[in-house]
């Protein structure tokens, strides 16, 4: 009983309330600007893998936190197997669905559906259905965003992402070596 009584005590401590009219509107802590706003249809964007993807938060900008990217994948689009040996992976679709690998578990992810991928885990995502996919996903911590836009060649309004060039997968296999990132073969 002497417990539970000292937990309301420190729960009741702990509690604070004020008037908003006690607080200082000048005071800095109330007025310093900080956030980033990234709006829609801005960002870095570029082709990679065929898919088209927005940057719109690098980790530089989000104090080492994450990289966020919101992508479009078209039919037949979507990435190869892979593991992200540094960083973990987070998808969100937002509409449309795709299939994606875990580990050797294959599943078809819809709108509305989350995906975590711990790091050191083969994934993948691809597009098999008759209609453009778009999702959000972010890297945690933030590195991957980065060699995204910097090995990615950037996109043109209007345009479809073109074929994959020999360039292209040269600039991946550069960007691969840089990263410790496994491509991985699909599992039998």
């Amino acid at each position: 009983m002497a417990e539970t009584n000292r937990i309301a005590e420190i729960r009741n401590e702990a509690t604070v309330t004020f008037s908003l009219a006690e607080l200082d509107p000048e005071d800095p802590r109330w007025n310093k600007r900080g956030a980033l706003y990234v709006p829609a249809g801005e960002g870095p964007t570029v082709w990679a893998v065929g898919d088209t993807y927005t940057i719109k938060a690098t980790g530089d900008q989000t104090n080492g936190g994450f990289g966020f990217i919101e992508a479009t994948v078209p039919p037949g689009g979507g990435t190869s197997p892979h593991a992200h040996g540094d960083e973990e992976e987070t998808f969100y679709i937002l509409d449309g669905e795709l299939e994606f690998l875990d580990g050797d578990h294959i599943f078809t992810a819809r709108t509305g559906d989350f995906i975590h991928v711990p790091r050191g885990t083969r994934h993948r995502f691809k597009n098999k259905s008759h209609h453009a996919a778009r999702m959000i996903f972010m890297f945690t911590p933030p590195g991957a965003e980065k060699f995204i836009r910097d090995y990615s060649v950037p996109a043109r309004p209007g345009e479809p992402a073109p074929p994959i060039s020999e360039a292209d997968a040269e600039r991946a296999q550069e960007a691969i070596r840089r990263i410790n990132m496994a491509v991985l073969p699909e599992p039998s």
